[in-house]
């Protein structure tokens, strides 16, 4: 008979559910699957030693008794046996869809055969007091029932339907006998079988835990590896969403700085001049900020990588000191930064980064008083303090400033006191820095940031080598690849402002038709100035590596960018040419030009 068939079953198997989707029946069904599998994978063996105990049995009592019934017991077991009723299930090829069937089918095979051994008592035992044929008998199919129940117990409907048959009919025809002896024997025979049903029943329920708790366990495996890769993908979508949005977000922001530049220096010497300043410190402020949001990512991901050096620190106070002047004047608070002689091994912008996070934030939460930022050698260490006067942080929240979007006082999520994710990243950048971070705190007081930071003298500092009498100017003519109007405007006011002559094109067709026209003129091109991501998707960093070979050694190429994906990044890092990081300060853009003249003119001095 074969297995029925249903177009359920035609299909490819789902995949395996995970845990929270694995309902009682589903489970119910693969242990089922599981143990119908592992019955039959039993097979051959309990058949086997089955036969082989049937046939010793047979032959003892024929040799014994002479009697023609015991060889017709023994046929019949022979047939049953060479039956070989497993092969079926392991020859069907779609025997694991169909548990039920298989395990209802295998119940029928073992309830025959164990009605096969019942019958040995009544066939192969002569009438009278035949003791030792029946302690041969006895002795035998106990043995036989100990054994198939430990194989067959995986099945609980195999349990009966192997004890019951077998072990009543040897302990009814003892108690026919009817004598003490025989009754005492049936006593026995009914005791054994209660207790081997009782010790089958326990082992099936240990195999039925041990398997359902296999089970669970791949479905929490698997549960986990499709959390892990969704996670790894929600991370992939982050990163391309982020180094989208940081371009997006950066183009607008680096045109808004070019030409803040130009005005700034068109009104230099006028009433409204002061007002150009405030804007530009608000530009580099909110670039600042961009790069934070942005890289907050990076930081988990491993993917900011820190240029260690040393790093003098009365530049970096008075960087900061007018980032912040401004926003402290306008809260009445007073904000000092220390002069201090102190060098420090660092990362200058990541510290920076550090730095001005902790005084923001110092700003923040200070209502009356002041912020005080100084710096004090302790050895081979420098502390840096950033000391406040504000409200103070309560015990039960130190443990907890550090992490992402918590802040005190703000249960309404009010915007103007920021986003609440300073100090988680001044967190990430102490322990990249290795630069291990303090803080203590009285609530109504004030709180103290402590930075600890390696010292390094300022004498072992080499200065690079200047060529005698070499200055630093800019570049005479300068070529701008850039797809966006706004931005080569910008460039273009900035330069022309500072009396560079400067070219501005959209593709690169049109910088080389600029190249070849500037090659057989007076006025060569020194400087190549490309944006990373042209119009339709083009590269601009393929373009500007293939416009410097072409057209030699003398054009020296400044790439600005702003992609924040880490392979990009690491692309450019590869390529071996300087490269900016939009928004681009005016100042920033006029020093990295004129240090690619520098490098052109270091290079004559050395040839000279």
């Amino acid at each position: 008979m074969s297995p029925p068939r249903h177009a359920a079953f035609d299909v490819a198997m789902p995949r395996m559910p995970a845990m929270s989707d694995l309902h009682p029946p589903e489970l119910a069904e693969r242990v089922l699957r599981e143990q119908v599998a592992a019955v039959h994978a039993n097979a051959p063996a309990a058949y086997l030693a089955d036969f082989l105990t049937a046939q010793s049995l047979g032959i003892g009592l024929f040799v014994a008794t002479w009697r023609w019934q015991v060889l017709l017991w023994m046929a019949l077991h022979l047939a049953l046996t060479l039956r070989r009723a497993y092969r079926r299930y392991q020859r069907s090829p779609d025997a694991a869809a169909h548990p039920e069937y298989w395990a209802r089918f295998n119940a029928r095979n073992v309830l025959l055969r164990s009605c096969v051994w019942g019958l040995a008592p009544w066939l192969c035992v002569p009438p009278g007091r035949n003791l030792g044929l029946w302690v041969m008998v006895i002795v035998m199919m106990m043995g036989g029932c100990a054994g198939g129940a430990l194989s067959l117990a995986v099945l609980k409907r195999n349990i009966p339907r192997f004890i019951v048959p077998s072990m009543a009919s040897l302990t009814l025809v003892l108690a026919w006998r009817g004598d003490s002896t025989h009754l005492f024997l049936a006593t026995g025979c009914l005791l054994y079988m209660c207790v081997m049903i009782m010790f089958a029943l326990q082992h099936h329920r240990l195999l039925t835990a041990a398997l359902t708790m296999r089970f669970e366990k791949e479905a929490l495996a698997e549960q986990l590896s499709h959390q892990i890769a969704a996670t790894q993908r929600v991370s992939e979508e982050k990163t391309r969403f982020l180094a989208a949005a940081s371009h997006d977000l950066r183009q607008p922001l680096h045109a808004i700085a070019l030409f803040g530049a130009v005005i700034e220096k068109k009104l230099k010497g006028t009433e409204e001049w002061n007002h150009a300043v405030r804007l530009m410190d608000a530009v580099g402020t909110l670039g600042d900020s961009l790069d934070i949001l942005l890289d907050i990512s990076r930081l988990d991901a491993g993917e900011v990588a820190p240029q260690i050096r040393p790093v003098e620190l009365n530049p970096l106070f008075l960087a900061l000191n007018n980032v912040f002047v401004a926003q402290a004047a306008d809260r009445d608070l007073q904000l000092r930064l220390r002069a201090t002689p102190c060098w420090v091994l660092s990362d200058p912008q990541l510290l920076q980064r550090l730095l001005s996070n902790l005084v923001d934030n110092a700003l923040k939460y200070t209502t009356r008083g002041g912020v005080v930022v100084a710096a004090r050698a302790r050895g081979p260490l420098v502390w840096i303090d950033v000391c406040d006067t504000g409200i103070g942080i309560a015990d039960e929240h130190l443990g907890r400033i550090f992490d992402e979007f918590y802040q005190i006082g703000n249960p309404g999520r009010d915007r103007a006191q920021g986003l609440g994710i300073g100090l988680s990243i001044v967190q990430r950048l102490s322990r990249l820095l290795a630069h291990p971070l303090q803080v203590r705190s009285r609530l109504h007081h004030g709180s103290r940031f402590r930075l600890v930071l390696p010292a390094v003298t300022a004498s072992g500092v080499v200065p690079l080598a200047a060529c005698p009498g070499a200055a630093s100017p800019l570049p005479q003519r300068v070529l701008l690849i850039d797809d966006e109007a706004a931005i080569r405007q910008a460039v273009t006011g900035l330069l022309q402002a500072h009396g560079v002559t400067i070219d501005a094109v959209a593709s690169e067709a049109e910088a080389e038709a600029v190249l070849v026209q500037a090659a057989h003129g007076s006025t060569p091109v020194e400087v190549l100035l490309c944006d990373v991501r042209l119009a339709d998707g083009a590269d601009g960093l393929a373009a500007a590596q293939r416009l410097s070979a072409r057209f030699g050694p003398g054009l020296q190429v400044l790439l600005i960018t702003g992609e924040t994906a880490p392979q990009r990044q690491r692309q450019m890092l590869d390529s071996g040419l300087q490269v900016l990081l939009k928004p681009v300060a005016a100042d920033r853009l006029l020093q990295a030009l004129a240090s690619l003249t520098r490098h052109d003119t270091t290079h004559a001095c050395m040839r000279s």
